[in-house]
């Protein structure tokens, strides 16, 4: 059996030579970002092409993102909904989403994307769905209250993206025991039990795990 490949800077810098699509005003806005004290909140180009590819595989409409930063993910899969798309996206950070805001109006995409300031639990209360596709990518000690709250709201068939749940290595360490880890931890081996959904865990960026709704 082949080893399996480490992705070294060498392997990320061919994967975009020959597979990357990045439209230029999602290039602007992720070098930007990297210019932010908290730049490795960014998803990877790779995984914001692969979440448009989803949206269309999916034929989306209808799109919740919980934690938005600077907008990138949001503006990566808005540019492949249909006119008649949308994506609702919550955030607390006046800051950082203003960014966003720039950049989805620079790509034409503003009226595609409605943006709540607030805790999103709270806001989760008047969003009452059916979505096609909810993106998890915010505070990880709420995830499983999140995850819950979108599967109310998520429609039969319908998917849930769950960001950086490999966590930089730290879930396989069990040195590491502060609150975001072990949450990520716990998650992890919930939806491995959970029956609602059909699931992988895929080693990309971060680590990304599709759960499908049953």
């Amino acid at each position: 059996m082949p080893k399996a490949l480490t992705l070294d800077d060498r392997l990320i810098d061919y994967l975009h030579s020959v597979s990357l699509r990045e439209p230029e005003v999602l290039r602007q806005l992720r070098a930007e970002t990297a210019a932010h004290p908290r730049s490795q909140m960014q998803i990877a180009p790779e995984q914001g092409q692969f979440m448009a590819l989803l949206v269309e595989l999916l034929g989306a409409r209808r799109i919740l993102e919980i934690g938005c930063f600077t907008g990138y993910s949001s503006l990566a899969m808005s540019l492949a909904l249909p006119a008649d798309g949308y994506i609702d996206t919550c955030d607390v950070d006046e800051e950082t989403t203003a960014i966003a805001r720039h950049y989805w109006q620079a790509a034409g995409q503003q009226d595609k994307i409605t943006l709540h300031l607030g805790p999103a639990l709270d806001t989760l209360k008047e969003l009452p769905g059916p979505y096609d596709l909810v993106f998890l990518d915010a505070d990880k000690v709420n995830y499983d209250a999140y995850l819950e709250a979108s599967y109310k709201r998520l429609r039969a068939g319908g998917l849930i993206l769950i960001d950086n749940v490999l966590w930089s290595g730290a879930v396989a360490d069990e040195s590491v025991r502060d609150p975001d880890t072990e949450a990520l931890r716990a998650l992890n081996r919930k939806l491995q039990a959970d029956s609602r959904f059909t699931i992988s865990m895929l080693p990309l960026a971060d680590g990304l795990t599709l759960a499908r709704k049953r």
